[in-house]
Formats: structure tokens, C-alpha cells, sequence
């Protein structure tokens, strides 16, 4: 299905100088995180916080590190042609160049949103179901980061996920911890990392198949999990809108580690002891207020996705999905 300029946004122009600061912008902001990673994988390196947005989540730093101005708008400049050999880019036409108030020839670009929303359909569509639907839902604080302590449930026969660390309350403690509370996570990509013997625990189902029926709010992972969406559909979103999303997907991953069993003190991260009645209030606050940072991401996703979704055919059927749950 084609792009249909009724539902186009109005097309912005930025001229060299205004999208190359932009870019040097966004670059300085991404190195602030990628810098420290690649030199530590360079030096064979492990931090079980700060490498997980780039170890878990398939955008690599080098693709991050590519400023997008988002569908809608025209580039112009001689540096703007080196864009137009990219992925869903293409030569500005004689309209968008008049629009935007440039002389014939002018070199300038923008993003190619027709051929994007034809060859990622399935993808714009999934994002949009499960923005739409985890937005809708009411949140749900009642987990208590449960989770990465069932990823280690009676590890004595199972190997520890993260074998450079310990077990801040050693591993008979930590099973306790699990079997005195209620476990009621609802992310299937948490879940899937369950030790057998967890599973069962957990007061859900949550499967690949109604992922979209279950995400909520609430949950840390889905939140997360806001990186992997607005990066997924790049270039056609703006590379800021991207990096807000990073940046909480990197505060959250700070909060679930020192929700975690894991000793990480060492490392720079106190404990939230949420085996305590006070660890849990801590928990709790905190996840309410990301959840609601998450939710105003979330609707500023979706309505940067709403042309691509009326162009895309609105509502997706049914999806095949990979084994990270995305198309």
C-alpha cells in the first residue's frame, strides 16, 4: 500500500548548517553510553548493566549512532547527497524541493516512506498493536522484579545466568525469596528465561502468542522495550525520539539490576531489597514513575506512527514472529 500524501505530516525543511548540529547533537549523545561499551568489549570487558542495551537488543552502536530527521522531512546541502545511497532514502522530487523553498538542482533528500512502509509493513503494524494495547491496559505494580530472581530458581542445577556474578543473599536465601512471594510476571521475554523449575511458580502465562494481549504499563521489560520499537522503525522516526527512548530503556535497566539477587554494589549499584516490605515500597515507587515516562514515549511513538499506519493498512492481521517477538 502507498504512501498517501493526505495523511503525509507537513513537510519540514532543514538546511545543512540546522541538521548537521542536529546530528553532531545526537552523536555526542549516543558515544556518552556506546563509547564506554566498545571499549570494554574491546578489552574482552563484561558490565552486567551498561552492555545490555547493546548485547540484548539487536541496534548496534554504529547504526545507532546514524541521525535520522524522521519521515517528513527534506535535507539539503552537499552533505545531505551522501544520503541518498542509504536505506529508505531517496532524491528529494521537484515538489518536496519547491515545498521547501529550493532552487532547482538543489541537493537535498529525504526519507523514501513509501518503499519503508511497503517493505515493513508487518513491523510498523505489530508496533502499532502493541503500543496501542499495552497504552490501553491499566498498569500493574504488584511484580516486585520477581523475575530475574525465578531466572535463577534452584540454580544449583541450573546454570547461573550471569556467571561473573554473585548471589548477594546466597542461592538457598534467593530460592526462598521466590517461594515466599507471588510471582506474576506478564513479558514473555522475561519469562522465557525462567529456570524450569520457576516457571510454574509464575501466576501467568504469558507465550508469544498473546504477547500483544498481555503487555501492560507497568512492566519494566515492556518499557524497556520502547528502544526496540522506535529503533526498529528507523529511519522513518526521528533519531531523538529514538535516544529518549534508549535513555529510559538504560535508567530502567539500572533499577531491575539493583532489583535483582546479584550482588552489584561493587559495580556502582546499591540494592533494592525487595525481599523487604521497605525494598518493595522503593520497588513500587519507582516503577510507577517510569511507567509513566514510558507512557508519554508511548504516545509520542504512536503518534509519530499514525500516518505510517494508515499507509501500512491500519490494523495488522495475525504476524509470524521471530524469536525476539517482533517481525
Amino acid at each position: 500500500m502507498s504512501w498517501d500524501p493526505a495523511v503525509e505530516p507537513k513537510l519540514q525543511h532543514l538546511p545543512e548548517d540546522s541538521w548537521l548540529a542536529r546530528e553532531a547533537a545526537h552523536q555526542q549523545r549516543v558515544r556518552t553510553y556506546a563509547d564506554p561499551y566498545l571499549a570494554r568489549r574491546s578489552a574482552g570487558l563484561k558490565h552486567p548493566v551498561e552492555d545490555f542495551l547493546f548485547t540484548y537488543y539487536t541496534q548496534k552502536p554504529g547504526q545507532l549512532l546514524r541521525w535520522h530527521p524522521g519521515a517528513g522531512t527534506v535535507l539539503s546541502g552537499p552533505a545531505a547527497a551522501e544520503r541518498a545511497g542509504w536505506k529508505y532514502y531517496r532524491a528529494a522530487d521537484a515538489g518536496e524541493r519547491a515545498a521547501a523553498g529550493l532552487a532547482p538542482g538543489t541537493a537535498a533528500v529525504t526519507v523514501d516512506v513509501e518503499r519503508f512502509v511497503t517493505e515493513r509493513r508487518d513491523a510498523v503494524q505489530f508496533a502499532g498493536i502493541i503500543l496501542a494495547g499495552t497504552a490501553a491496559r491499566p498498569a500493574q505494580f504488584g511484580c516486585f522484579g520477581l523475575h530475574e530472581w525465578a531466572m535463577v530458581y534452584r540454580q544449583d542445577k541450573f546454570e547461573l545466568r550471569h556467571e561473573y556474578l554473585t548471589l548477594r543473599l546466597g542461592a538457598e536465601q534467593t530460592d526462598r525469596v521466590v517461594e515466599d512471594n507471588r510471582i506474576r510476571c506478564s513479558h514473555f521475554d522475561a519469562f522465557r528465561f525462567y529456570t524450569p523449575d520457576a516457571a510454574p511458580l509464575n501466576a501467568l502465562r504469558p507465550s508469544r502468542e498473546n504477547q500483544r494481549a498481555m503487555e501492560q504499563p507497568g512492566c519494566l521489560h515492556a518499557n524497556m522495550d520502547l528502544y526496540k520499537w522506535a529503533y526498529k522503525l528507523a529511519p522513518a522516526l526521528p533519531s531523538e525520539l529514538v535516544m529518549d527512548c534508549f535513555e529510559l530503556s538504560w535508567r530502567i535497566r539500572a533499577m531491575d539490576m539493583r532489583a535483582s539477587p546479584y550482588e552489584l554494589s561493587e559495580w556502582g549499584y546499591p540494592a533494592i531489597r525487595i525481599e523487604t516490605a521497605d525494598g518493595k515500597a522503593e520497588y513500587v515507587e519507582q516503577q510507577r514513575t517510569f511507567a509513566a515516562a514510558a507512557q508519554e514515549l508511548r504516545h509520542r511513538l504512536l503518534e509519530q506512527l499514525s500516518p505510517l499506519l494508515d499507509a501500512a493498512g491500519g490494523a495488522a492481521h495475525p504476524l509470524p514472529v521471530s524469536q525476539e517477538g517482533r517481525p
